[in-house]
Formats: C-alpha cells, sequence, structure tokens
C-alpha cells in the first residue's frame, strides 16, 4: 500500500487527555515480513521529522522503544492477520501514540511466563515498555493502541514509567 499522506499540526487537535498533538502521521502496508523494515523506517523518519520541524524532544531510548513497538506489532500482524494494515502515529511534547489497525479478528495476548519458552516474547516486551496498551475490536480486524513515554527523567528513567 502506498503511504497516506496525514501530517498533523499545532492546531489540528488535542487528545482526550488535553495534550497539545505536536505532529501526526499515517502510512498503509501489505503487510509481509519486508513491511516491518519499512514500519520501523516510518517511525524513526516520523521522529527525526517532529524534531527538526517541531522541535520535539525525543530521547534515544524513546526513538528506540517506538521502532521496537512497532516492529513487534507489525510482526504480530504478519504472523496472525496478514494482509493490510494501517499505522497511524500521534505526538505530543511528552508522549507516543502507535496505533496499528489490521483486518484479523483474533485479539492478541501475552503468553503465560515461561522461561523454556523459545520466541512469542514480542507483546510482553511491548506491554513491558509501554506507558498504556490497549486492543479494541473494529467492524473489520482490530486496532491496537499504545503510548510511550519520548523523555527520560534526570536519572535515564523512562518517563512516566510504570514498570520498576
Amino acid at each position: 500500500m502506498e503511504r497516506l499522506l496525514v501530517r498533523g499540526t499545532l492546531e489540528q487537535g488535542r487528545r482526550e487527555t488535553g495534550a497539545t498533538v505536536v505532529a501526526r502521521d499515517s502510512a498503509g502496508y501489505e503487510m509481509t515480513s519486508g513491511e516491518i523494515a519499512r514500519s520501523r523506517a516510518f517511525v524513526r523518519d516520523f521522529l527525526a521529522d517532529a524534531h527538526s520541524r517541531h522541535g520535539l524532544e525525543v530521547s534515544d531510548r524513546a526513538a528506540d522503544v517506538a521502532q521496537l513497538v512497532v516492529s513487534e506489532l507489525a510482526t504480530n500482524v504478519c504472523k496472525y492477520a496478514p494482509g493490510p494494515c494501517l499505522l497511524d502515529l500521534e505526538a505530543t511534547e511528552d508522549s507516543l501514540d502507535i496505533v496499528m489497525w489490521d483486518s484479523g479478528a483474533v485479539l492478541p495476548a501475552a503468553s503465560p511466563a515461561d522461561p523454556a519458552r523459545v520466541g512469542r516474547h514480542g507483546l510482553e516486551l511491548v506491554l513491558m515498555v509501554c506507558q498504556s496498551f490497549s486492543v479494541h475490536r473494529e467492524p473489520v480486524g482490530k486496532r491496537v493502541r499504545v503510548r510511550i513515554s519520548l523523555r527520560d527523567d534526570p536519572s535515564g528513567d523512562p518517563a512516566g514509567s510504570t514498570v520498576g
């Protein structure tokens, strides 16, 4: 699929929390394994663009986490819901919302802890690094929404992290 040209600006809205949206963009993919790298690059480019155009401060950790989260979500789409996928990004001064829609009907669930298990740790990783995680059924498919902090506190820990 082609990239959707949907850019947000400061004037275009506020999140439900009252935070001003600094940047927003969307992309669509026919989710195959090669698209996972493209989705990571999309996030990296989005954050770099938001920094250069809007002065958005993004820690190196946050940029890495955002790419990891998108990579894991895209991998799940490839494995369990191949087909079209939409990726929406929305940044405020403090956080990034990552929303991924796919056509699969099965809702993701983290596997029970098992130190002997090889693989299938992606959702566990996502849950550990995000401030929030939600899944919503849609008329077709589902929409996964995660929020990550874009800043670190002075000690280097992710700002607002609830994992400890």
